[in-house]
């Protein structure tokens, strides 16, 4: 075992805290809504949220199968960013005609997010750093000049570091660029941000009920019947948000698969420590290779470090029986002493992993069934934390049947190309892993099955 992981908790930094909020009450008898909403983390309540707000006379009931926020919502870097299509590549990709208002879509909804804490004081330790790419090989310079370059045609706004501009940022030997985008992302605390969430909605009389997982759902009469063991909701109309989690709609699996992703946090850091680091921007940072790491600082002075790898498990399974992979997190202790050998002798205090929702394209898919009267929303693969409000706006657009700028876009009425069934699932997958890693350590080169993934527009990541 690596020295640093000695002392280490299995255990989530952000939900690990005496001064969680309790669990709301189990559904224990019938109840009548206009709208319920299944699962309580970012998607739903986001959708309980603002759909409390639009309309106030609403009445809205939350189900969630476990506590708010125990899924990926807790379990995230914290990453609150303003991409809509998971970064500007991508959305070239696949959206090159709506991307200009994709941009702008997902500035607005970063704008709002913000705008919502300040309105329902929401304190989540939210902090506008942006976020930082950096290149670790000499390919990836290229490519972060490519993007700086096409960020420029389309107006957005990065700053582009040489070797020198970088490491007087943070500082690493494995630096040799950088690409700032000093207002596309704000830094949160997870947990807090989804307590926070279901406290404003509370506010505005939604009604919230843990550990109620929804056995069935189906059409009832001319709305929808949500059936748990302590009780069945009726309502008008019903939002899905289980995101990585199958039940109770096996259908989206078609179009989203499971992926664990792997996140260490340090003991806090010394004054010496942070000046060998530098750091003072606060910034979000990633490597931008095809597998990468994320870090960022906490509020208390730790360093969150993820990324790197992503595990599926047969069938799609998802739990705590799968969620501990020691050669990971030893990989992924290796890898931050390799990055900031200044801080060895280092700490970490917490381990854990959490499933990321992903889709052959990489951003949110939605649709529809009970003739309209349930939708679902799922599959951000990794950049939910900001795009779940946006999945949420245009899930409660699909199911009110209102026709809005959301509901128009080719990212919403067309859905990214389906997984295939086990066990062909699992074997994509895995050598799509195996691919990713051979061409990284080719310079980039994509190989020819990363070359026919892309030609169906196609792909895996975290």
């Amino acid at each position: 075992m690596h020295p640093s992981l000695a002392d280490t908790r299995a255990a989530v930094f952000w939900l690990d805290r005496e001064d969680a909020p309790t669990d709301a009450p189990a559904l224990a008898a019938d109840r009548r809504a206009d709208l319920v909403v299944v699962g309580a983390g970012f998607t739903g309540l986001w959708t309980a949220l603002q759909a409390a707000e639009s309309d106030p006379g609403r009445r809205i009931v939350v189900l969630e199968a476990a506590t708010t926020a125990l899924g990926a919502s807790g379990r995230n870097g914290g990453f609150c960013e303003a991409s809509l299509t998971h970064g500007l590549g991508n959305g070239l990709a696949h959206w090159p005609d709506e991307l200009p208002t994709l941009l702008r879509l997902g500035d607005e909804n970063l704008d709002d997010i913000l705008a919502t804490l300040d309105r329902h004081h929401i304190d989540c330790a939210a902090e506008r750093t942006g976020a930082m790419d950096v290149a670790v090989e000499p390919w990836q310079v290229d490519e972060l000049h490519e993007l700086a370059e096409a960020s420029e045609r389309l107006g957005v706004e990065v700053e582009f570091l040489d070797q020198d501009a970088v490491r007087a940022q943070v500082d690493s030997p494995t630096y040799l660029a950088g690409l700032w985008s000093r207002h596309s992302a704000a830094m949160v605390d997870p947990a807090r941000l989804a307590w926070g969430l279901r406290a404003a909605a509370g506010s505005l009389g939604v009604e919230f009920h843990d550990h109620s997982p929804v056995r069935s759902l189906r059409r009832s009469g001319a709305g929808v019947e949500a059936r748990t063991d302590g009780g069945r909701v009726t309502a008008d109309r019903a939002v899905v948000a289980t995101n990585a989690y199958r039940r109770p709609l096996t259908r989206i699996r078609r179009h989203v698969i499971p992926v664990y992703d792997h996140v260490l946090v340090t003991e806090p850091l010394s004054a010496e420590q942070w000046v060998a680091v530098g750091w003072e921007g606060r910034q979000g940072m990633s490597d931008s290779g095809n597998q990468f790491h994320y870090y960022r600082r906490t509020a208390d002075g730790r360093i969150l470090w993820g990324g790197w790898d992503v595990r599926y498990h047969f069938g799609g399974r998802v739990g705590p029986a799968v969620e501990h992979h020691d050669p990971t997190t030893q990989t992924l202790a290796r890898h931050f002493f390799a990055t900031f050998p200044q801080l060895e002798g280092l700490r970490f205090t917490h381990r854990w992993s959490g499933p990321i929702a992903s889709t052959t394209r990489f951003t949110c898919a939605w649709g529809t069934i009970h003739g309209g009267r349930t939708a679902w929303a799922a599959g951000y693969t990794g950049l939910g934390v900001g795009a779940s409000r946006f999945g949420a706006r245009v899930a409660l657009d699909l199911v009110d049947g209102v026709t809005s700028e959301w509901t128009e876009l080719s990212m919403v009425r067309r859905r990214p190309f389906p997984f295939p069934p086990e066990p062909a699932r699992w074997l994509a997958v895995q050598a799509t892993r195996a691919a990713i890693m051979r061409s990284d350590r080719r310079g980039g080169r994509p190989g020819p099955w990363l070359r026919m993934l892309d030609r169906f527009g196609v792909g895996l990541d975290s």
